[in-house]
């Protein structure tokens, strides 16, 4: 149990899991994440992108598909051409994870442009007031439906004001427009605005400091393809386990792991550990003790109900993850 163990070495496993039933893997099923053969590594990984400005998220999608060789590459959430900053791809096995992280929580810093002149308090007060929920009709270029929508801004800092340019960073609901923001922040100014220049620093749990180039994807490719060298590649592709961390998690027996590849719920009977924020109703994440995300789901019960029950369903399977065949069957037809 690689990972259990790992965990259990750190001062928080009890303040963090519950134990259930103390688990032990067979080291002839499954592999440590971090320690996946490297062809398997890349298509259960992902890479995050630094987007540089010009070309689509679909463009960029497809450079990464074609730079790695695989077959199935995603993005977790649109960058317009002229934006730039955090883009995470997923990769091969690793793409059925994208619709669960589409929404995900986005963070921008912003370069809007005001239409003419107005005092620094006011520009406080207005921006302040676009902070919660507010309406949004997405702007004209965008691929969606023109209907009013609610989105909410969890919050607006400003950077800097220097004339008629504000810069500002912005946490907001995944699908919040930035460029119709500006504009309605410069109609209740009263003098108009647009925004000038745009990046994203953060899309859930990807942050600038997992980015890395298009070059820098391609020289660490090519250097392990010619050189055999796998360092460099290992640095910059992340196993899909790590796009899930801050899903509440339950770790879950090796003789449970095949039945749910297979299409079955989570009952009481396969669980090793429950973590202590799992909530009835709520999305979780059952992974291997060896660290390895078998399925996505939602649980039944809260954690402490997990903790007492022996029979039952404690997790209602929506997305299997890991393939057939990867543990014994343990399980009768």
């Amino acid at each position: 149990m690689q990972v259990v163990k790992s965990l259990k070495e750190q001062k928080d496993f009890e303040e963090r899991f519950y134990v259930k039933e103390e688990g032990e893997t067979d080291e002839k099923y499954g592999c440590n994440p971090f320690k996946r053969p490297m062809e398997d590594y890349i298509k259960k990984g992902f890479v995050c992108i630094d987007k540089p400005m010009g070309p689509s998220s679909h463009e960029v999608v497809v450079w990464v598909r074609r730079i790695l060789e695989v077959e199935k590459t995603g993005h977790t959430g649109t960058l317009d051409p002229r934006v730039t900053g955090v883009l995470p791809i997923m990769i091969e096995q690793a793409t059925k994870l994208v619709h669960i992280l589409q929404g995900s929580e986005k963070e921008y810093v912003c370069l809007m442009r005001l239409h003419g002149d107005v005092r620094r308090e006011d520009i406080v007060r207005v921006m302040k007031m676009f902070e919660g929920k507010i309406y949004q009709r997405p702007p004209l270029k965008s691929a969606v439906k023109k209907r009013l929508r609610i989105r909410e801004v969890k919050k607006i800092e400003i950077l800097e004001i220097d004339g008629r340019d504000v810069l500002f960073k912005v946490t907001t609901e995944a699908g919040t427009y930035i460029r119709k923001l500006c504009t309605d922040i410069g109609e209740v100014l009263g003098c108009g605005a647009h925004m000038q220049e745009l990046r994203r620093t953060r899309t859930g749990i990807f942050t600038e400091d997992l980015c890395y180039t298009l070059q820098d994807l391609l020289d660490a490719y090519v250097f392990w393809k010619e050189e055999g060298e796998e360092k460099y590649l290992r640095q910059i592709i992340k196993p899909m386990e790590l796009a899930v961390t801050d899903i509440p998690k339950v770790i879950i027996k090796d003789t449970a792991v095949d039945a749910i590849c297979h299409g079955a719920d989570l009952t009481a009977r396969g669980v090793c550990y429950i973590e202590r924020t799992v909530k009835k109703g709520r999305r979780v994440a059952i992974f291997t003790l060896k660290g390895e995300l078998v399925a996505l789901g939602v649980a039944t019960m809260d954690a402490e109900e997990i903790l007492r029950t022996n029979r039952g369903v404690v997790v209602d399977v929506t997305r299997v993850i890991m393939e057939r065949g990867v543990y014994p069957r343990a399980w009768k037809r």
